[in-house]
């Protein structure tokens, strides 16, 4: 297995398990907070889809495959608006984006080539991110980002009442 497929396998992991917490979550329970400025599913779907964009195709391609019409709901820092206070964009438009997007971060991570994936990486200020150092650097962490953020979505299952999964 070559170190791109191994980035891209781990990504789509990362990524069903992320669906797999997601699956049995119905109407308010997308945007149920823990706490006031607190991430709801529904933003960590929209963020988790604008962080592959930025990441993958912005930092380590140089161009993105999001428009600033859905990235702007959804931005880096902050506390997460309410529902109650925000228009976000509709459940399916999210998980669709997300989707669209996970294809074709998959098909671009699996052609990076080992030079491609050894470059240095740079965070959006043009220095050194504490992260990471490469862009294989860069798409690890964006797994590893991903990763954190279905942890979120475990605990805002568990809130639910939903139940433990393995």
């Amino acid at each position: 297995m070559t170190q791109c497929e191994l980035l891209a396998e781990q990504l789509d992991g990362t990524r069903q398990w992320t669906l797999k917490l997601l699956a049995d979550l119905k109407g308010d329970d997308w945007t149920f907070q823990p706490g006031p400025g607190l991430g709801h599913a529904l933003w960590l779907c929209g963020h988790v889809a604008c962080s592959q964009h930025l990441l993958i195709h912005v930092r380590c391609l140089g161009a993105g495959v999001l428009d600033e019409a859905f990235t702007r709901h959804f931005p880096i820092g902050g506390p997460v608006k309410s529902a109650k206070d925000y228009s976000y964009p509709p459940v399916q438009t999210v998980l669709a984006t997300m989707e669209e997007v996970h294809c074709k971060t998959l098909a671009a991570v699996r052609k990076m080539s080992d030079s491609l994936l050894a470059e240095p990486a740079f965070g959006g200020d043009g220095k050194p991110h504490p992260h990471y150092r490469d862009k294989c650097g860069v798409v690890a962490h964006c797994n590893r980002h991903e990763a954190f953020h279905a942890g979120q979505i475990a605990t805002i299952r568990r809130l639910l009442g939903r139940s433990f999964l393995r």
